[in-house]
């Protein structure tokens, strides 16, 4: 896994005053942990916003904030409402030597016969797992390869992903990832006439008739 180094800075300003040093370009930002008291932070908010928004939540990065370094997931990431830029990331430091559980997003790869061939559909049942194992053994991300999907009703469940034996899956191996169903027919709607009792047309000239004399 490629190695993420961000640069941040203590800072002392919270609440509402962040507002201040957006505008002066940096990204607020909170280191916590289970052996640390939270840490207040800034970062370059140009950096910030080309680095952070495609790491996964199971990317470990390197958080140097004044020279010391601390390895640490993404936790949250807050987006702007309009702009679609982050406006604050939550860090979660993690100890090397311990094992922790994460989600593990997972992303399909390559063509299903049964969609080239047959038409099917495949169609994602889940996007992520949870996996517990040491920061240094998480996966990025999971990659499924569904060339294997060759018929309607083909399937891939979690038992059949290819972890690491030193990632140990928490998530139901009978979880189905991903399935091949058939493409939906199409209706043939017929157009009926109405249906006219002939009582009631009946009724109707008798009535027709009795307003004329």
């Amino acid at each position: 896994m490629e190695k993420t180094v961000l640069q941040a800075k203590h800072r002392d300003v919270v609440g509402k005053q962040v507002k201040a040093l957006r505008r002066q370009g940096r990204l607020p930002a909170v280191l916590y942990g289970k052996n640390i008291q939270p840490i207040p932070v800034t970062m370059d908010f140009r950096e910030a916003n080309r680095i952070l928004p495609g790491v996964t939540s199971s990317h470990l990065v390197v958080v140097d904030v004044d020279g010391e370094e601390h390895t640490a997931l993404v936790r949250e990431k807050q987006f702007h409402p309009v702009q679609g830029k982050l406006i604050h990331v939550d860090f979660m430091v993690v100890s090397l030597t311990e094992k922790l559980r994460a989600n593990v997003s997972i992303h399909l790869e390559g063509e299903s016969p049964a969609v080239r061939d047959i038409n099917g559909i495949l169609v994602p049942v889940i996007e992520e797992i949870e996996v517990e194992c040491l920061p240094q053994d998480l996966p990025e991300r999971i990659m499924v390869d569904v060339s294997s999907m060759t018929e309607i009703g083909s399937a891939i469940h979690v038992r059949d992903l290819q972890l690491s034996d030193r990632v140990r899956v928490l998530t139901d191996p009978d979880e189905m990832v991903a399935v091949i169903t058939a493409p939906e027919a199409e209706e043939v709607v017929e157009e009926v006439a109405p249906e006219v009792e002939p009582e009631l047309v009946e009724r109707g000239k008798k009535e027709e008739e009795v307003e004329e004399e």
